[in-house]
């Protein structure tokens, strides 16, 4: 399988945000609604649709791209799927080197962070 092959789960944005209410209250207006995380420790995670967005204060200082291998987008598990180790070492063999790495001797939920070039921190996230 190539790196064209990847399948890489579901995709969200995850979004720093100064005022998880204010943010929270400003997506709801574009037709978003919360459909998990927890207020109290400052995360929340919002749908419109196909769409998801996860609202984090004071968690990251930068916006991230998420993938979740393992998930559909509705995150509900998948029976097949690509393990976020596999997917390292196809990132890994394509040149580009995580900037925090998944376990490889491990299983179950892991993840790794790679960087594009313009600073855009894209976090591969497996939940299962």
């Amino acid at each position: 399988m190539t790196t064209q092959d990847m399948n890489l789960g579901a995709f969200s944005v995850s979004l720093a945000v100064k005022d998880l209410e204010a943010s929270r209250a400003f997506y709801a207006k574009l037709g978003f609604s919360v459909v998990g995380g927890d207020a109290t420790q400052n995360w929340l995670i919002l749908r419109n649709r196909t769409h998801t967005i996860g609202l984090f204060q004071g968690m990251f200082e930068q916006n991230i791209l998420t993938f979740n291998p393992g998930w559909d987008d509705d995150a509900n598990p998948v029976a097949e799927f690509t393990d976020v180790r596999e997917l390292q070492r196809r990132v890994k063999a394509a040149g580009i080197e995580p900037t925090t790495q998944a376990d490889e001797s491990t299983t179950g939920p892991a993840s790794f962070v790679v960087v594009d070039p313009d600073g855009n921190a894209i976090l591969v996230d497996q939940h299962v």
